[in-house]
């Protein structure tokens, strides 16, 4: 059975950064698709940053420059360095993963950016 596990989330102020991980037990057949997504109150679950197995890092126009995903192979994870944080980031945070047949999801974590 697949699991995605996040954990990192908290409360920051507004300029500082913080750490997400994905820890992913069992395994996806055929994964083609991992990273993270992020769900404000009251709006759509939009995408954030994503690893690709053809198609490289994708990231949505608003984190470029400010947020970094990485997958460590060995530790089976995959995480999210989040720098210059603003409120606008303030969001429940879920690890994604996907193969041809099934989407996987985290049960989320906090992000709250205060000014």
């Amino acid at each position: 059975q697949v699991q995605l596990v996040e954990s990192g989330g908290g409360l920051v102020q507004a300029g500082g950064s913080l750490r997400l991980s994905c820890a992913t037990s069992g395994s996806i057949f055929r994964r083609n698709a991992i990273g993270w997504y992020r769900q404000a109150p009251g709006k759509q679950r939009d995408l954030v940053a994503l690893i690709t197995t053809y198609g490289g890092t994708n990231y949505a126009d608003s984190v470029k420059g400010r947020f970094t995903i990485s997958e460590d192979n060995a530790k089976n994870t995959v995480e999210l360095q989040m720098n210059s944080l603003n409120t606008d980031d303030t969001a429940v945070y879920y690890c994604y993963a996907r193969n041809s047949w099934s989407h996987f999801w985290g049960q989320g974590t906090q992000v709250t950016v205060s000014s």
